[in-house]
């Protein structure tokens, strides 16, 4: 009996379709969150901060594990498509523990993004009193920072705009507390990159799946034979 029909069962799908279709979904996915994260890394919002001497690291944490699950998502993608394409069961249980990786990379993003909000926004806020409070002090040394917070953010100033009125957005309508937009924004951003990792590591679960299925499914038409 030849490798791949069973008992009782049609023909499975040729390891050359499994291999193109595997390989294209995960070139696809593994593309689109790199492109997502370096987006929200480098452009978008916060793209001001990348040039900063002081940037939100605890903020872009989430970001760099994505572009990374991201990276390892194109590569173990490879391995998928050789270990359906050839049908081998040790390169289907590598692709599967890379997989488990990935998972587990996604949800720890997922989740850090969703419970440590509170933390990094009080960070980014710590920065902004920061800059705040050196440009009081010294109106040269703060200055381009809080410009930038103010750019980014668009908003001036904490209670009152006043003091830090040479910085603050020309094409900005009436005062907005800085404190505020900075939980409002970093919120909002946290929550899409909590989405975008726990749909990710949805994803890597139907991987698994498949890579497990096939396996078995290997190893019954080689007990057959």
């Amino acid at each position: 009996m030849k490798s791949g029909i069973y008992p009782g069962q049609g023909r499975l799908p040729r390891g050359s379709d499994l291999g193109a279709n595997c390989r294209l979904g995960g070139w696809l996915a593994g593309s689109a969150v790199i492109g997502f994260g370096l987006w929200f890394r480098f452009g978008g919002t916060m793209k001001d901060f990348s040039s900063e001497d002081k940037s939100p690291e605890y903020f872009y944490m989430g970001l760099y594990v994505l572009v990374g699950a991201g990276a390892l998502m194109m590569a173990v993608g490879f391995f998928g498509c050789c270990g359906a394409m050839r049908e081998s069961q040790c390169v289907l249980g590598s692709f599967f523990t890379c997989l488990l990786v990935i998972f587990a990379a996604e949800v720890t993003t997922g989740v850090f993004a969703f419970i440590g909000k509170g933390v990094a926004i009080r960070h980014v806020q710590t920065m902004y009193e920061e800059a705040y409070n050196d440009y009081l002090k010294d109106r040269e040394r703060g200055n381009g920072t809080l410009i930038t917070f103010h750019s980014t953010f668009q908003c001036c100033g904490k209670e009152s705009s006043e003091q830090v009125q040479p910085t603050c957005p020309k094409e900005l309508l009436g005062p907005k507390n800085c404190i505020d937009e900075i939980e409002a924004i970093i919120s909002v951003k946290l929550q899409l990159i909590g989405i975008v990792g726990i749909g990710i590591a949805g994803l890597t679960i139907f991987g698994m799946i498949f890579s497990m299925v096939l396996c078995c499914a290997i190893r019954t038409s080689r007990d057959v034979i």
